[in-house]
């Protein structure tokens, strides 16, 4: 892409859902963004449109204006409000609302896989997990009710980091029972975790990477 969007297709690409992508506008407006290579026309009825990668990484950098602004340490939050709690932030409230919130991005999610995955598979990651390894892994911890840490470290909770090596999150979870808990439920969710120790501190935690078969 050689044009930044115009202010038009910004607005767009900013409303797209959260977590698939799925994109509202005239067919002209659509259209246009098809032929930039920043969305896609879905082949099944309904026929939606939904962002590409290209898409999803303009959306994500923000306006231009902001380009030059450093990246958080932490997952930012998607566009439209939502992220999924990766261990450490501020609690984003505990009550019902957060639990439809994170129920829609899950099944989001699954459908997202459904669309992109060859076969429509939706037991493995598709390749926005891949492009995006801890929200999605925090993401599918959270729709399966694990605890994210809070911003003190001793109140235990899950919290989901970079690693050095590039198809893989680390999970940090201090209670051995919670951290087997999280293990299965990434397995469950087309993950492959394994078990660690730090040389270090000692401390057990998870390596989870996606699946790909």
């Amino acid at each position: 892409m050689t044009r930044p969007p115009t202010a038009v297709q910004r607005r767009i690409i900013d409303a797209a859902e959260p977590v698939t992508g799925r994109l509202t506008g005239t067919e002209t407006q659509l259209a246009a963004l098809v032929k930039r290579g920043l969305a896609f026309r879905h082949p099944r009825p309904p026929h939606d449109h939904f962002l590409t990668p290209a898409g999803h990484r303009v959306r994500e950098a923000g306006p231009p204006e902001a380009a030059a602004a450093p990246a958080p340490s932490a997952a930012p939050a998607e566009s439209g409000g939502f992220a999924a709690r990766v261990g450490g932030e501020e609690s984003a409230g505990d009550g019902p609302a957060r639990a439809r919130e994170v129920h829609s991005a899950w099944q989001g999610l699954l459908e997202l896989r459904r669309m992109t995955n060859p076969g429509g598979a939706t037991d493995r990651p598709c390749g926005w997990e891949r492009a995006h390894l801890v929200r999605a892994a925090a993401l599918a911890l959270e729709a399966a009710g694990h605890r994210p840490a809070g911003p003190e470290a001793e109140r235990g909770g899950y919290r989901v980091r970079t690693t050095p090596q590039p198809e893989a999150v680390a999970v940090h979870e201090p209670d051995t029972a919670a951290l087997r808990g999280c293990a299965e439920t990434l397995r469950r969710a087309g993950w492959q975790p394994s078990e660690h120790t730090d040389p270090r501190t000692r401390e057990r935690y998870l390596l989870a990477s996606p699946r790909k078969v």
